[in-house]
């Protein structure tokens, strides 16, 4: 008997109103790259189990690592239910769903792909890295491969086979009168797409353009993002706001402008779980609700937001098909409770190249990566971060050189009615520990910046 039916089947031995089980099974191999060397390789198979009872609309949970103790686990659930409080709100877990075979989100190449041939490519990375102003070169490439299942007592039986591949290298230098660094970064989904040498190639131009840094005087500029650093705003920053729970409870920065403008007109920003290669794509939610193509702003207009079933019941919606089981460093994992979460944050292209947003400026600075980005306050739209790797300084519509570390403390509202131009050069992202986007460079105005 399988897991799956052996946990549905107990369940409704010991009459429980309804069970829903995930057994996922995953491959991980991490290659390491410290002092420009491969440290290390690691290859994990991991299974595990994640089971959610509701009962008298009372829900508790349970994940596991071992098969063999299921019917133990749940009894014990079982046991903690009386002192839990019932959800009265809650209406049932979906049916049955067909999924949908969406274009790259598994290629059997990564699947298979051994810890040796991982390791070839962790040295593609390096080799394209080096250079003799280059002292050291750290990063790590991530492939993952799952097998996520998922079946509940209404009927709802969901398998998906998915493989995930991530790399970044982060290369210093010593050479001028400052440590400088630089990022170069790629992921996608089919081993075919990933970038192996623009990677090394990125984080060492990145470097060596930034070595010599000059200070940068606090003051007001307009600000060019690139790809990289747009992620990290859309995760930490920007993505919270359209959480339907958060926007509900009012802690949303624009929980007062729905429908309303929140942004330049050309600016769109979109949730896409169906874009191939896209870290987050898939046909299906973690909680067996069809996904779909959402515009959380269009044109500027604040027009949706994102939830699973929990947080919609609470507040008498239907679920968007946002309930995901975040896995690391890719993929799902099989938490018994989902968070709602987008699955790839989109921003629209538009029709600038990053060299006529340069041209275009003629006080400002391009910024390559951003650290420390957090919401200093999240219902007001306040959030600072930290430019520390491929600043440059940009004076009437050229390059000067490259600048030192800046502190941006700044507000959302505000940044998103001062975009004045998006690029055309569209990338996917994602950061450690953060979600999956795709951004293009983004040019804001009125950015105050501190020198540091």
């Amino acid at each position: 008997m399988s897991a799956l039916e052996e946990a549905l089947n107990h369940s409704k031995n010991v009459g429980v109103d309804e069970c829903e089980i995930v057994v996922l099974k995953k491959k991980i191999i991490t290659v390491r790259i410290t002092d420009s060397e491969i440290a290390e390789t690691k290859q994990n198979f991991d299974e595990s189990y994640g089971i959610r009872l509701i009962h008298n609309k009372k829900i508790a949970s349970i994940q596991i690592t071992n098969q063999q103790k299921i019917k133990d686990a749940i009894n014990d659930s079982l046991k903690t239910l009386h002192s839990l409080k019932p959800r009265e709100f809650w209406r049932g877990l979906p049916s049955k769903i067909k999924s949908q075979k969406l274009d790259g989100t598994y290629d059997k190449n990564l699947a298979n792909i051994s810890g040796s041939q991982a390791m070839d490519i962790a040295e593609s990375m390096i080799n394209a890295t080096n250079s003799y102003k280059i002292n050291t070169i750290t990063g790590s490439l991530n492939i993952v491969s799952d097998d996520f299942e998922l079946e509940n007592s209404n009927g709802l039986k969901l398998k998906e086979k998915s493989t995930y591949i991530s790399g970044i290298i982060n290369a210093e230098s010593e050479s001028g009168t400052l440590p400088v660094s630089g990022i170069g970064h790629d992921c996608c989904r089919t081993l075919s797409n990933f970038s192996t040498e623009q990677i090394g190639n990125d984080a060492k131009n990145m470097c060596l353009e930034s070595i010599n840094p000059q200070k940068i005087d606090s003051d007001t500029y307009s600000i060019i993002f690139e790809p990289y650093s747009v992620g990290e705003l859309l995760s930490f920053v920007i993505a919270s706001n359209f959480n339907f729970k958060t926007f509900a409870e009012k802690k949303s920065c624009f929980s007062n402008d729905f429908e309303k403008e929140i942004a330049v007109k050309q600016f769109s920003l979109i949730d896409d779980p169906h874009i191939s290669e896209g870290i987050g794509t898939k046909s299906v939610d973690d909680e067996g609700i069809k996904t779909q193509k959402r515009s959380l702003i269009e044109n500027g207009i604040f027009k949706n937001t994102f939830s699973n079933l929990f947080d919609s019941y609470k507040e008498g919606k239907q679920s968007s098909g946002n309930a995901l089981r975040l896995g690391s460093p890719m993929g799902r994992s099989s938490e018994p409770i989902p968070i709602s979460a987008p699955h790839n944050l989109k921003i629209n292209p538009g029709e600038s190249s990053q060299e006529d947003m340069i041209k275009d400026t003629k006080h400002g600075l391009l910024i390559g990566r951003l650290w420390y980005t957090y919401a200093v306050n999240p219902i007001k739209g306040d959030f600072s971060c930290t430019a520390r790797s491929g600043i440059k300084i940009i004076e009437n519509g050229e390059i000067k050189g490259p600048g030192k570390s800046v502190r941006i403390i700044h507000n959302l509202a505000d940044m998103l009615k001062n975009i004045s131009e998006i690029g055309n050069n569209q990338k996917n992202i994602i950061q450690w520990a953060s979600l999956p986007s795709i951004a293009p460079s983004i040019k804001a105005g009125k950015i105050s910046v501190k020198s540091i």
